[in-house]
């Protein structure tokens, strides 16, 4: 059993939130803060204290901060038309709920930068979810540990977590703490509730949260540049992509996938682990068996329906030219610790809460989001200025 610290945040002092979780906790319920002008230099670093229980199993903290949030039907795609023709003809499509990812909203590029986030959540809010219920997740804190156990080469390269975007070292330990507050309090400001899951990665989390709201009768909707979500699409599971050439986000459903890879969705994830993710740090059996092109994978997944399928058959008869089946009894281990590595884990001990699923109240958005921009610009300016004049110093 896991222990969570749970920190509620209620529309008023006296509104109390319950969250149950399977595991001890301990709740903490704070007063929603007023609206006021947004400063950005108001925000504090100060981490809330909390207490934790011990127990013999790996401690994992949960922040789960949430405002009002209420149910729609119906909905716009982002600036130009509707969600999908064909999807209208679904009496499900009317029922959304939509996950956003954050971490990668944080970056222009490689680049950690808040005002990306800011545009990009502007803009999500103003014409892709509107009022429908929206659920933000963050990377947890060591969240990659364990695929890193697995493979040392995972994310090697990739762009920290919101919790280690730096300015400089100068400045690292004010920075990060403001830069964390900053992205919590506008989601907050904006009524979506934000869960941090310590010892996991968001898109986890999201995948997990998914399973259950898909049991909940909604359609999910992912907001992310993640490739990684692509494992979760179906009919019912759609992604919404940032388009940085285009200003806007554009969605991404079954069709589009079946259209750009020539198949399902399911073989997907079968598919990298043979291919290999460069970008994640995932080396493909390419590495070891350079005649081993994604052709021949695609074909060898397409008969046998999967990964796990295909190394069983391959383990008891022949099941393609002898470089291909050398290749997968030789490192059939190489290959499922490849999926071991990029499987979405949907078994995190997180519970959805019915009050995640009700219409966002939308009543803050307007005085947030115009100033949003304007605040980070502002910010922008002033750190180019110190930037200079410690580096003229």
């Amino acid at each position: 059993m896991n222990t969570c610290t749970v920190i509620i945040y209620g529309a008023t002092s006296t509104s109390i939130n319950m969250i149950e979780f399977a595991v001890p906790t301990h709740v903490h319920v704070r007063p929603y803060l007023t609206l006021q002008p947004f400063d950005v230099s108001s925000i504090s670093s100060v981490k809330p204290r909390t207490r934790t229980t011990r127990t013999r199993t790996l401690e994992a903290k949960t922040s789960v901060l949430f405002g009002a949030l209420n149910r729609t039907f119906g909905g716009q795609l982002a600036a130009k038309g509707d969600f999908n023709g064909d999807d209208k003809e679904k009496s499900k499509s009317t029922k959304r709920v939509f996950f956003l990812d954050v971490n990668p909203l944080c970056y222009e590029g490689s680049t950690p930068s808040l005002r990306s986030f800011g545009r990009w959540v502007s803009l999500f809010f103003n014409q892709v979810s509107r009022s429908d219920p929206v659920i933000a997740v963050l990377d947890g804190e060591r969240g990659n540990e364990h695929r890193r156990q697995l493979l040392p080469s995972y994310k090697a390269h990739r762009r920290k977590s919101i919790g280690q975007l730096t300015a400089s070292r100068r400045f690292s330990r004010v920075h990060v703490g403001r830069s964390h507050q900053f992205v919590i309090d506008v989601l907050r400001k904006c009524n979506v509730p934000v869960v941090k899951i310590d010892g996991y990665e968001a898109d986890d989390v999201v995948a997990t949260l998914v399973e259950q709201v898909l049991q909940r009768g909604y359609r999910v909707v992912i907001a992310s540049p993640d490739k990684d979500f692509k494992q979760l699409i179906s009919e019912d599971v759609q992604l919404v992509m940032p388009l940085e050439d285009l200003e806007r986000w554009s969605f991404y459903t079954l069709k589009h996938y079946i259209a750009q890879y020539n198949c399902d969705p399911h073989s997907d994830l079968s598919l990298r682990c043979i291919m290999g993710d460069e970008v994640d740090g995932v080396p493909g059996i390419q590495h070891v068996v350079p005649g081993f092109g994604r052709k021949t994978a695609l074909k060898l997944i397409k008969k046998h329906g999967s990964l796990e399928n295909l190394l069983n058959a391959a383990a008891v008869r022949t099941v393609g030219r002898q470089y291909a089946q050398e290749a997968l009894t030789k490192y059939a281990d190489y290959l499922r610790r490849n999926y071991e590595v990029l499987a979405l884990r949907r078994d995190i001990d997180i519970h959805l809460e019915e009050e995640w699923l009700t219409e966002r109240d939308t009543c803050n958005d307007s005085t947030i989001l115009s100033n949003i921009l304007t605040s980070l610009e502002a910010k922008q300016n002033l750190t180019q200025q110190t930037r200079s004049h410690f580096s003229n110093g």
